[in-house]
């Protein structure tokens, strides 16, 4: 009986640590598994390059616990559990050390790409798997990329930033995945995309004329001109 009380503990702690966390709720709700190739590959892009292998290992862990295998960001996962995803390096094991993953998940967490979700039981500890996205040091490697290409992307004005994805996402990587108008971070779930001249008004879907904006600023601006939206919001 006791056990029975304890998982329906942690089944609602877990369920009202997703309710609380708005990023997470969105990620569910707007998931798709056709992103996931997208996904994987900018994983592989922009944060392969910040991690050790032992870093990378455990990510694509959790990542395939949670994403892959739920469309969600949330997993309980325990150390012993992890110890079998690599080989030791120094050789003398097969199997990973607890001090090993346990460093390793602390490096992840400073790194703010997997956080402290809930509290740990007999299954392990709750976490959260971010994406390249909202990870910050992902994003200033997408802003630095971005910046480069924007002499080359001014040039072709005729390219539609607004329904074809993956230009879209030069367009949220560029603003760094933040609105626009509030800065609130997004991710490619919650983030849209805004017209600065509306397209009512002789705007079009180029590079230059459109920007990263929450779903609220969004629709509270409507057709109104930008410097007036931000006057009235402010």
């Amino acid at each position: 009986m006791k056990d029975e009380i304890e998982q329906i503990k942690n089944l609602l702690a877990e369920i009202e640590k997703e309710a609380s966390d708005e990023q997470g709720q969105q990620f569910t709700k707007n998931y798709n598994a056709l992103e996931l190739p997208s996904i994987v590959s900018s994983v592989v892009e922009y944060l392969h390059p910040l991690l050790t292998p032992y870093e990378i290992a455990v990510y694509w862990y959790l990542f395939n616990h949670s994403i892959v295998r739920t469309g969600g960001q949330y997993v309980r996962a325990s150390t012993r559990g992890m110890s079998a995803i690599a080989k030791s390096g120094s050789g003398q094991s097969e199997e990973l050390s607890y001090g090993v993953i346990k460093k390793t998940i602390d490096a992840l967490k400073e790194k703010e790409i997997v956080l402290m979700a809930g509290d740990t039981n007999r299954k392990g500890t709750l976490y959260k798997v971010a994406i390249p996205d909202e990870i910050p040091l992902c994003k200033a490697l997408m802003q630095q990329r971005a910046s480069k290409e924007v002499s080359t992307i001014e040039t072709k004005r005729e390219l539609d930033f607004y329904n074809v994805p993956e230009n879209k996402l030069k367009i949220f990587e560029r603003d760094g995945y933040k609105c626009h108008y509030c800065t609130k971070q997004l991710t490619r779930f919650s983030a849209t995309i805004d017209h600065i001249q509306p397209v009512s008004k002789g705007g079009d879907n180029s590079f230059d004329n459109l920007v990263t904006a929450c779903l609220h600023c969004n629709s509270e601006r409507g057709n109104k001109p930008v410097m007036d939206f931000i006057a009235n919001d402010s």
